[in-house]
């Protein structure tokens, strides 16, 4: 028996495969992950102490903020309480710091299984209220997870373990010896919590990336059709909020040791507003949206400060300025976004024009070129004239 065979035309290039493979994405945030490292070596080693408190208290953000995209942009789902996530993985973090401290526990690993335990139990929390949450949408998700947002931090307030509005302090080690006498401790907090971001940014993106993060963006795009294609939304809605809320876990333990203390002032209402303002102005279910909001709302408000100190003003108006004009810009800020930029500082950014190659840039067609002088085409035969009557 012959076999057919398919055969290209000459000159056809050969079919490409449509989906890369699955572990060129990871290649690729690994290339980004490295350079992240580089990057904040170098920065945090030419930055002083001040700045480099601040990059600490941007990679604290960025790790929440990261979360919350995610579960806002590619899940679909909205939060307003994250900021008592945050303040679950803050606590635990104080709490097991201080245990620690107080049996004479020392060394590099107790931080970071701190940081793990605060992460882990957060990431519970988050999936025992998901299984709640994923029975709510629109304003009455929205409103459980105000109330959330509301009613933790005001309940450590009334509890002797939580030292009440002063808070739990968190002991920590120095920074290693090995580092030098003039390592600062702002350069180690700086160290920590940016090493905490990249490594959150690195995970969710391979989550989004992979057949998980497909499963998200279907509930989030239509929850009949999903669930009618075989996924289970509910569980999709739940593991979501797990990720999430295991992020800002980490976020909040990082912001804990940051400040050296776990607060029931520092997790308010307003962290949580402030996390939100910072998934609109970046860009929805965008992790470099994620960075460039957690910069805006880490240095607006130095920026203003700065901006307000060069005016010259006496001193009533400078601090009615430092403490309203952040507020009023946030808004004002908020508002442009939302009108002017629906996709967010990242939508911005892919909205820039690569630069095309030109045609010397371009690859040699491998099809040979027509003549110059094609035959004329064979006209087809006439087709026979009937003789008269109609009789062959």
């Amino acid at each position: 028996m012959a076999t057919t065979e398919t055969t290209r035309p000459a000159g056809a290039a050969a079919p490409v495969a449509s989906r890369s493979r699955p572990w060129s994405k990871l290649l690729w945030h690994l290339a980004f992950l490295a350079v992240g490292v580089v990057v904040v070596l170098l920065i945090t080693g030419w930055f002083d102490d001040f700045s480099n408190y601040q990059l600490a208290t941007l990679g604290a953000y960025i790790c929440a903020v990261a979360g919350l995209t995610m579960l806002t942009g590619t899940s679909g789902q909205i939060s307003l309480g994250h900021g008592a996530l945050m303040a679950i993985g803050g606590y635990t973090v104080a709490l097991l710091q201080t245990q620690f401290a107080d049996h004479g526990v020392t060394g590099l690993w107790v931080l970071p299984l701190s940081l793990l335990a605060g992460t882990v139990a957060t990431a519970l929390f988050g999936a025992a209220f998901g299984v709640a949450a994923a029975r709510l949408r629109g304003p009455y998700l929205a409103g459980a997870t105000l109330a959330l947002g509301v009613a933790l931090p005001s309940i450590t307030s009334h509890f002797e373990v939580f030292k009440g509005d002063q808070g739990v302090f968190v002991p920590f080690d120095p920074p290693p010896a090995g580092l030098g006498d003039d390592f600062s401790l702002e350069h180690w907090q700086a160290w920590i919590s940016l090493g905490a971001a990249l490594i959150t940014l690195f995970l969710l993106a391979n989550l989004q990336s992979s057949a998980v993060g497909r499963q998200m963006r279907a509930v989030r795009d239509d929850e009949i059709a999903a669930s009618l294609a075989g996924l289970s939304v509910a569980r999709t809605q739940i593991l979501a909020f797990t990720v999430s809320s295991a992020a800002a876990g980490l976020g909040g333990g990082v912001f804990a040791f940051v400040l050296q203390t776990a607060s029931p002032g520092s997790f308010g209402l307003v962290l949580s507003l402030t996390l939100l303002s910072a998934v609109i102005i970046g860009g929805l279910g965008s992790l470099t949206g994620a960075v460039l909001g957690s910069v805006i709302v880490v240095y607006l408000g130095t920026w203003l400060t700065d901006w307000t100190d060069g005016l010259g003003l006496d001193a009533g108006w400078a601090q009615n300025l430092h403490d309203h004009l952040p507020n009023a810009t946030y808004g004002l800020l908020l508002i442009l976004v939302m009108l002017l930029l629906p996709g967010g500082l990242a939508g911005l950014l892919r909205r820039i024009p690569l630069p095309r190659r030109g045609p010397a840039d371009r690859p040699a067609d491998p099809s040979p070129a027509p003549p110059a002088n094609p035959p004329p085409a064979t006209p087809p035969p006439a087709a026979p004239t009937p003789p008269p009557g109609g009789q062959a």
